[in-house]
């Protein structure tokens, strides 16, 4: 399995570049900026929570995680519903998004466990 360091860099680069053929617009601007902005911190805190002090601390982060990669999916759809083109890398970036939340929610659930 690729590394999820790399894996969350890649996810926010990827859903930089079709950014940038999105028309600039009034319309578009606002979605524009929180997708670049929540796929970005999806990488940013993923990294940040591998120097976490506390396993507690390490969930939090890791709560954070989960919340940027489901606000990233949320934008992409919402793209999916108004752009006329691009489906199909818009849909590869949904699965992906969905599959790091899925990752993440998962390592919640384990750290949570074993500090049972």
């Amino acid at each position: 399995m690729q590394d999820l360091k790399a894996r969350t860099k890649r996810f926010a680069i990827d859903c930089w570049r079709p950014c940038t053929k999105i028309p600039k617009s009034r319309e578009y601007d606002a979605w524009v900026r929180q997708l670049i902005k929540s796929s970005s911190s999806v990488g940013a805190n993923y990294r940040a929570s591998q120097r976490a002090k506390s396993s507690a601390d390490f969930i939090n982060k890791l709560k954070i995680v989960e919340e940027e990669a489901d606000e990233s999916t949320y934008w992409l759809e919402l793209f999916l519903e108004v752009m006329d083109s691009n489906h199909q890398e818009i849909n590869r970036l949904i699965k992906e998004g969905n599959e790091l939340l899925a990752i993440t929610v998962a390592s919640i659930k384990t750290v949570r466990k074993n500090n049972k």
